[in-house]
């Protein structure tokens, strides 16, 4: 992990940041290179809200196409960009499953990030950039359907215009 400018922490290709959070998305476990990358100390992040190290350029119809994947047990894959305790930032490739216990009920979440695919970054900012925008000036819905136009333009899946970001 490095800080490409003061702002900007980048991933190395060998950072896994993992956190563990309750079902209301409350932090229950984070890895030190999370700690590292978030800025902020354990104790700050234990027992508080996951969405401590939300973005605001981060769409609301991601967060609710996530919430609304693993809520009913499927996993997801997601570009996410993250922000620091000092208000820089991180872009992350996020894995999140839904945590269960031996009967199968969910627990919680379980989330792996890593090193976003460079060559990804500007696609994904252009695409949140309009995201958010609709949001602003529309809605989330106006947002959704934006997003889903171009999935649909492209013949894809969302599963799959992301992998292929990722590579």
């Amino acid at each position: 992990m490095n800080a490409s400018d003061t702002n900007h922490v980048v991933l190395s290709e060998n950072d896994f940041l993992v956190s563990k959070t309750d079902l209301k998305g409350r932090l229950t476990y984070c890895n030190q290179s999370f700690i590292k990358a978030a800025g902020y100390s354990e104790s700050e992040l234990i027992g508080k809200p996951h969405n401590i190290v939300r973005h605001p350029d981060m769409p609301k119809s991601i967060f609710k196409l996530l919430w609304d994947r693993i809520q009913s047990g499927n996993e997801i894959f997601a570009f996410v960009k993250n922000k620091t305790k000092d208000g820089g930032y991180y872009w992350v490739y996020a894995n999140v499953t839904t945590s269960t216990d031996s009967s199968g009920k969910a627990i919680g979440y379980y989330s792996v990030r890593r090193k976003v695919n460079e060559n990804a970054l500007q696609t994904i900012e252009n695409l949140y950039s309009k995201l958010i925008s609709i949001e602003k000036n529309q809605n989330m819905t106006a947002s959704e359907k934006y997003l889903n136009k171009i999935l649909e333009e492209k013949g894809i899946s969302y599963d799959e215009y992301i992998s292929s970001l990722q590579g």
